[in-house]
């Protein structure tokens, strides 16, 4: 099966963002201008670099933030430094019964999706070893981070971050950064496009990876929070982000009849 067209990624990424997301050209240069050293910080109000540009937009979705209703109406990006292609990887005809594990959580593959991956090897100061290594495997491997997935509407997302879960043992509650390591139920947060190019309807989901000892278990089953308190200080977000939940693809799935 041939691979899923480029440009489908920049319309995703427009339905993420609530802009138009568009390709520069090389050795073009604009204001508005995203690169892996900074993104646009009067968009969500400091400055990241690209592999950190969905998840400040994962944390802003998340925390239902007002900032959502200000963004620009066009961001730019140089596609060679966002996506890193070589790690693309086509689910949409696999059948898998496999059972496997990543950081010490069950994992199920994203069949039916066509993951495109994001440039984050060696852009983290703590290495790699939070990826784990390249390929097909079915155990763990020391330092990885579990897998979860991110695919909330703005409302959603709200919904979500709103919801009060009854305290207990291992059990979170109350503001931050929600997630599943579920892709079903995943799926039921998803956004949606029709294509301009190929007219047809596609929906998008955050691929991530999120630190185990930051992470809290919610006594709702399949969710995982990252908590952010109130109070938080935009800097203190920015470094919660980066430290617990790393985005690395974007799955996009044909909706068909």
């Amino acid at each position: 099966m041939p691979g899923m067209d480029r440009d489908l990624v920049l319309e995703a990424l427009s339905t993420l963002t609530n802009a138009s997301v568009k390709c520069l050209d090389p050795g073009e240069s604009t204001d508005s201008e995203l690169t892996v050293y900074n993104f646009i910080s009067t968009t969500f109000n400091y400055t990241v670099d690209s592999v950190n540009v969905v998840a400040s937009l994962l944390k802003k979705i998340a925390l239902g933030s007002s900032e959502m209703d200000h963004l620009h109406n066009e961001l730019f990006m140089d596609m060679e430094n966002f996506f890193d292609p070589i790690y693309d990887y086509d689910f949409r005809n696999m059948t898998d019964s496999s059972e496997c594990s990543r950081g010490g959580e069950p994992y199920k593959r994203p069949v039916g999706w066509y993951r495109f991956a994001l440039k984050v090897k060696n852009k983290y100061p703590d290495g790699n070893a939070w990826l784990g290594s390249i390929g097909w495997r079915t155990q763990s491997e020391p330092g990885e981070w579990p897998v979860s997935f991110h695919g909330t509407t703005i409302e959603g997302a709200k919904g979500i971050a709103r919801l009060h879960f009854k305290a207990g043992d291992r059990c979170a509650y109350g503001r931050g950064i929600y997630s599943t390591p579920d892709i079903t139920i995943a799926k039921g947060y998803t956004k949606t496009f029709i294509s301009k190019k190929t007219g047809k309807t596609y929906k998008v989901i955050m691929q991530n990876r999120i630190n185990p000892q930051k992470r809290k278990i919610t006594v709702k089953p399949g969710f995982w929070l990252i908590p952010v308190p109130e109070g938080t200080t935009a800097e203190q977000e920015k470094e919660i982000v980066e430290s617990s939940i790393r985005p690395y693809g974007i799955l996009i799935k044909e909706v068909t009849q």
